[in-house]
């Protein structure tokens, strides 16, 4: 085999073999070896021009100790990473959480899937997690019971452990504190805890939360969950066998929907003293305050007389990603609401290219900004709107969805349907969460044996102002 030379650009590769009894693309690959320039790139000059791949080696004249031209460009010197690299067990629990895009399932304890999915749905809320987190371990008020202050304690260390972990997690204690503090979610049949109802779990866990949550101002004491959920209504309440009619007040921190009325309209058994019997009473609500976060329970369970036990409505029931309350408020509360919805409507149409009266939107702002303080003037922020400057429109988002699947009211199952902050939507059903599309959390609207709405929370869109 003969030995020549290669120079390629100041190099000079002496003692090179040749094995001529193998096609020049050989040799080409020992260059590249030498060089890191890849066969299809050399141009090898040898007698009659430039080396091919399959040239016949006895025809080209090589003799030994000749110096060979090459000319090509050599691929780029791969360098190895700065950082190896790291897989996703291996990293810190709290990188996985982030890494995965979601927190953790919570494992299902014997029939508390009801408590699952609404710990699920509230943990979402970042502003009532913030206040968890300033609440202190062993700072009870004096008028806030042990049981109260137990079951707070165990939801503000759920929240952070399910935030810490990408692995299901055991509510042991916070289902403890709960059925401390509300006895019938310890309820037994047959040696078996049984299942509960999952709109009753978080109505009493908002009310514990509400009278612990308490923040001094100087108007008094306020509660962070009544300015997240709590809900204002006016309701007109008469009776047309008696014509009897008064107006009430209350807070509340659901909407009630009837599946068989159609608005904020419900109809009411209780004793007439104008009659001195039992009527039928209407009862007409309209909103006078409105929440950051608005949540509607569909009244799907009721109690029926004739079988002695409770019955579920299985009709399909619709429910929009994106929710406008105007309609269902106050006169009063609907004036408060214009000028935001203005703004709304304005930055919107920016959005969609369109051309918004600027002269308008500019004056609309000044009205509302006179004082320079960034709230309104001559008028008290809106309720709900937990930053300064800030006020709502009654545009709300879908944020979470609570379903229950099953014909019976006592058994069936409770899945928690949670919007993260990416947008994504992620199906916590017990221990296994599971991505899902935008587009199916709307099908969730019942008429059959799947996944149907029970509760159904909504962000509220805000406005500075």
């Amino acid at each position: 085999m003969p030995t020549v030379s290669v120079k390629w650009q100041k190099e000079v590769f002496p003692a090179v073999e040749i094995d001529t009894s193998q096609p020049p693309f050989l040799f080409k690959c020992q260059l590249f070896d030498l060089t890191g320039v890849p066969p299809e790139r050399q141009k090898i000059m040898v007698k009659g021009g430039l080396l091919k791949d399959d040239a016949d080696w006895s025809t080209l004249g090589v003799k030994e100790g000749q110096r060979l031209m090459m000319m090509g460009t050599a691929d780029e010197i791969v360098k190895a990473p700065e950082k190896s690299p790291v897989f996703m067990e291996d990293l810190p629990d709290e990188e996985q959480v982030v890494a995965v895009g979601h927190s953790a399932g919570l494992k299902n304890l014997g029939n508390t899937c009801y408590m699952n999915s609404t710990v699920q749905c509230l943990h979402s809320v970042p502003e009532l997690k913030s206040a968890l987190t300033l609440y202190p371990q062993s700072g009870r008020s004096n008028d806030l019971d042990i049981t109260s202050h137990s079951l707070t304690i165990a939801t503000r260390d759920l929240f952070n452990e399910l935030d810490k972990t990408v692995y299901p997690v055991t509510p042991y204690q916070f289902w403890m504190a709960l059925k401390k503090k509300y006895p019938q979610f310890g309820q037994l049949h047959n040696g078996a805890f049984m299942q509960q109802d999952a709109e009753e779990c978080w109505a009493q866990l908002l009310y514990t939360l509400s009278q612990s949550l308490k923040s001094s101002a100087s108007s008094g004491e306020t509660s962070t969950v009544k300015a997240l959920f709590g809900i204002e209504l006016s309701s007109r309440v008469h009776c047309q066998e008696s014509g009897e009619e008064s107006l009430e007040t209350e807070s509340t921190f659901s909407l009630k929907c009837h599946i068989s009325h159609e608005g904020l309209i419900a109809k009411l058994e209780k004793n007439s003293p104008a009659l001195g019997r039992s009527a039928i009473y209407l009862k007409e609500s309209r909103i006078s305050g409105l929440p950051r976060y608005l949540t509607i329970q569909f009244v799907r369970f009721f109690w029926k007389r004739e079988s002695n036990q409770k019955a579920k409505i299985l009709r399909k029931v619709e429910y929009p990603l994106q929710l406008d309350v105007y309609d269902f408020c106050s006169d009063d509360l609907r004036k408060k609401l214009e000028e935001p919805r203005k703004i709304l409507r304005d930055e919107e149409g920016k959005k969609a290219g369109l051309k918004t009266d600027e002269k308008s939107s500019d004056s609309n702002k000044n009205a509302m900004n006179i004082d320079g303080s960034g709230e309104s003037s001559g008028s008290t922020p809106q309720d709900g709107a937990s930053e300064k400057g800030e006020h709502l429109t009654g545009v709300y988002d879908l944020v979470a969805v609570l379903t229950h699947k099953g014909r019976s009211a006592d058994s069936g199952h409770y899945v928690a349907w949670v919007k993260q902050e990416d947008g994504k939507w992620i199906e916590f059903d017990d221990e296994n969460p599971i991505q899902q599309r935008e587009e199916d959390i709307t099908k969730l609207s019942g008429g059959g044996d799947w996944h149907m709405a029970y509760i159904c929370m909504y962000k509220a869109r805000v406005v500075p102002i």
